[in-house]
This record gives structure tokens, C-alpha cells and sequence, in this order.
């Protein structure tokens, strides 16, 4: 090979390695390879998810009001009824002989009490006898014509006729007092006795049968809850009955609007809205004083439409909207991170210049460059450091990101509401997550939204 091959040779392998060391030199500072978006308005509902069971508005269980065997039973679970219709009868036989025994004994007490009164009439006839008596020997004693013992005679059988009668009318009334109380004692037995035969108070499904023909029914007492015969729902009114955790419980309001999806029915879901927020935790049997079991409040939320074949207990998730915006700049939450900033007196943002900002960034273990927080003897007097939401905005002629601090409003599904920071058009980065963690104000980056695009 001549000398004159062998430099051109060596001329072509110098500027390819030269090509190859400019692209290895400013490669190296092309850094990150991102991906962003473009800020737009949009419409954006907060939601609050919360799962729970379908249960009836109205719930009744069927006690025994008195004690004895069950001796027709009319319903079975599942059937559909309605208010007043015939439910199950206890035996009566009993109580019914407490009634007869009731009404005979009001009849011997009015019997008495009829003599009783006729005795008053006796005796206020010969009180009146007495006295006419008493008024003769008076007259004969103004005359002389009969004596003192005559007179006295009379006078002491017109006070005993007076005590007589008063003791009689006294009887009399004690007796109307013994009717009135047979008379209350019937009455119970009565009563008692139309508690054996129930019908049903509401029109509904029942639920659940916990007692078959035959079997005794027991009331219930202080320390032993009675025997419940049947559970009746009233389904006209459905309700879901979700545990929402205490983070969320300040959002949700009265009549917000909710979409309830019920496992037994897929592929559907039934609007509702919010009846009922509980003022006190949903306390959890056993859990112990101090447990570090999540705090959940009931909320309840009626369906606005009727639900074919719903049972009470189905399984069932709410999705309440607690906040609407429309037409709002919105920014995707995989954007938004923390940073610590310095802020001055008034409560500007202090940023740093490049260069001073390229020699205090050090390098991770993964290569990747941070920013080195400054620490409190580095700060100027005035100057203070707190953490700060935003995010970083690509800035297309620097070809770097720069930090944003932004206010945000209500959450989406995927995206924040910006209240102030932010305008459409800005292009946020938005990932890797990696990226999103590790990247610095200022850092140089590369743009691929390949790989979004796919």
C-alpha cells in the first residue's frame, strides 16, 4: 500500500472516530429520555368508590309477642306478601281459656253488684221509713203523747238506716271497681289473644324463615332475645349500605349522585344518589382500643330505579361523585411530584443558576443525576426550603425541564384539575415513573413519546 493510501486511511478512521466522540460527547447530555403531554382543558368528576350490601329501606322481623307452638304456617322464604296478609298462627287454647275465665268472672262480679245495688235500695227505703218515724214521735213529743225512750228510739234507728245505706252504697262501689279491673283483665286476654294470629304489617318479600310448624315460639325477655319467626323487606325502596374510609367521608354530601354496581348483576350499573352519611365509625366486633384497623363510616345510598331479582345481601360497589368541573386544565397524575424549594422573603421561587446547579448535582448508584439538597447554612437570610407540588415542563428551545409549582383542585380518574401554574398548550412530562422521581430543575431531556403512541 502506498504512503499516499495509508494517510487517507488513517485521515478516514480519524474523523469517524472525531464523529463518533462528538456523538459519545454530547449524547452525554442529552439526558433522561421522557415522555409528556399537552396540557388541554377537560371535564373531570371526583370520584369516591366504596363497596358494601343491597339492603331494604324498611326491614321488619317477626317476634313472638306470646309464648306456644306454632300451629299454621301460611308463608315460606321467598314469598311475596302483602300488608295484612295472614302469616302464622300460634296455638290459642290457652290464652282462649284465659279469656272465658276472664268473662265468667266479670259475670259473677256484675251479678254482685246488681245485688249489692238493690240492697241500697233497701236500704235507703228504710231510711226513709226511719225518718217518717222519727218525725210522728216528734209530733207526739211536742203533744205529751209519747215518751222519751220512744223518741230516742226513733232517732237511733234514723242514724242507724243512714249507716246502713252508707256502708251499702260503699260495697257498691268497691264491686264497680272489681268489674272495671275483670273487665281490664278481659281486655288483656283479649289482646293477647289476637297476638296468636300474625299478619303482615308491610307489603314485601320475606327474607327468611327461622321457625317451622310445630316448633315453639319464645318472647323474648331482658337477657334472652325472643325467637324471630320471620324477616320481612319491603323492596320497593333499595338501598346500598358502603363503608367509605375517613379520608374521603369530608367529600361525600347529602344528594350527590352515585352509580351502584351489584356483583349478582354484571354488566349493569343503577343510579342513586346519598341518603344517609354516618356520624360515628363503623365499629368492628372485637376491635380493641388503639387497632390500626382503617376507620370506615357508613354512607347510604338509595337507587333511583327499580332492580329486577335483587336480594337483600348482594354484594354491591358504589361510585359516588363528589365533585364535577368542566372545562378545566388538567394535568395527568403520573406528572405531579415533590420537590424541595427555596423560597425568599416575599415567597418567590429562588432558582439557582445552571451552572451552580450543575456543580452541586452528584450521581446515584443507577447513574442517574439528583439534585443535592442545600442544607440550612447554605440558605440566604430570608430564605427558607419546604416541599412543593408540580410538575416539570418541557421547555422545547432549552431542550430541559423546568420545575412548576402548580395548585391543584379536585381528582379524577387520571387526571388533576390545575387551578393556578399551568395553561393548555404547556407539555408536562409524564414518565417513566423513574424519571419523574429522579429528574431536577434544569436537567436536559430527551423526548420519546414512541412508546405512548404504540
Amino acid at each position: 500500500m502506498s504512503r499516499k493510501n495509508i494517510l487517507i486511511t488513517l485521515a478516514v478512521i480519524l474523523a469517524g472516530a472525531a464523529v463518533v466522540g462528538a456523538n459519545l460527547y454530547y449524547r452525554r447530555d442529552t439526558g433522561a429520555a421522557v415522555t409528556t403531554e399537552t396540557i388541554r382543558t377537560r371535564d373531570l368528576e371526583a370520584i369516591v368508590s366504596a363497596s358494601g350490601k343491597i339492603q331494604p329501606k324498611r326491614l321488619v322481623n317477626i317476634t313472638a309477642e306470646t309464648a306456644g307452638r306454632v300451629v299454621n304456617l301460611a308463608v315460606n322464604e321467598g314469598d311475596r306478601i302483602r300488608m295484612g296478609q295472614f302469616l302464622l298462627q300460634i296455638d290459642p287454647k290457652l290464652l282462649r281459656s284465659r279469656v272465658d275465665n276472664s268473662e265468667a268472672s266479670l259475670q259473677v262480679a256484675a251479678a254482685s253488684l246488681e245485688q249489692m245495688r238493690q240492697s241500697v235500695e233497701t236500704a235507703r227505703v228504710q231510711l226513709e221509713q226511719a225518718k217518717q218515724t222519727l218525725a210522728r214521735q216528734q209530733g207526739l213529743w211536742k203533744q205529751q203523747l209519747t215518751t222519751r225512750a220512744d223518741l230516742e228510739r226513733a232517732e237511733n234507728d234514723v242514724k242507724t238506716a243512714e249507716s246502713s245505706l252508707q256502708e251499702r252504697e260503699k260495697s257498691a262501689k268497691a264491686q264497680d271497681s272489681r268489674i272495671m279491673q275483670e273487665r281490664a283483665s278481659l281486655d288483656s286476654a283479649k289482646y293477647d289473644l289476637s297476638k296468636v294470629r300474625i299478619e303482615s304489617p308491610i307489603d314485601g318479600i320475606v327474607t327468611r324463615r327461622n321457625i317451622q310448624e310445630g316448633e315453639t315460639a319464645m318472647i323474648g325477655t331482658m337477657n334472652n332475645a325472643g325467637t324471630v319467626l320471620l324477616t320481612l323487606a319491603d323492596m320497593s325502596v333499595i338501598q346500598a349500605e358502603v363503608e367509605v374510609d375517613e379520608t374521603n367521608i369530608p367529600n361525600v354530601q347529602l344528594g350527590q349522585a352515585a352509580k351502584i354496581a351489584i356483583d349478582a348483576i354484571p354488566d349493569k350499573s343503577f343510579k342513586g344518589h346519598v341518603t344517609e352519611i354516618g356520624n360515628s365509625p363503623i365499629q368492628t366486633t372485637g376491635q380493641s382500643t388503639g387497632s390500626t384497623q382503617a376507620t370506615n363510616f357508613k354512607v347510604v345510598v338509595v337507587l333511583d330505579e327499580k332492580v329486577p331479582e335483587v336480594r337483600p345481601g348482594f354484594t354491591c360497589t358504589a361510585d359516588i361523585t363528589t365533585a364535577t368541573r368542566k372545562n378545566v386544565a388538567a394535568v395527568p397524575i403520573p406528572s405531579v411530584a415533590v420537590r424541595e424549594l427555596t423560597y425568599d422573603a416575599n415567597g418567590q421561587i429562588v432558582r439557582e443558576p445552571k451552572d451552580a446547579k450543575r456543580r452541586r448535582r452528584g450521581t446515584t448508584n443507577g447513574g442517574s443525576s439528583v439534585e443535592t439538597v442545600a442544607s440550612a447554612a447554605e440558605l440566604k437570610p430570608g430564605q427558607t426550603r419546604k416541599e412543593t407540588e408540580g410538575v416539570f415542563v418541557f421547555r422545547e428551545k432549552e431542550k430541559n425541564v423546568e420545575f412548576v409549582p402548580i395548585k391543584m383542585g379536585i381528582a379524577g380518574d387520571k387526571y388533576f384539575e390545575v387551578l393556578s401554574g399551568l395553561k393548555p398548550g404547556d407539555q408536562v412530562v409524564t414518565g417513566p415513573y423513574n424519571s419523574v422521581r429522579n429528574i431536577a430543575d434544569g436537567d436536559p431531556v430527551k423526548v420519546d413519546n414512541k412508546q405512548t403512541q404504540k
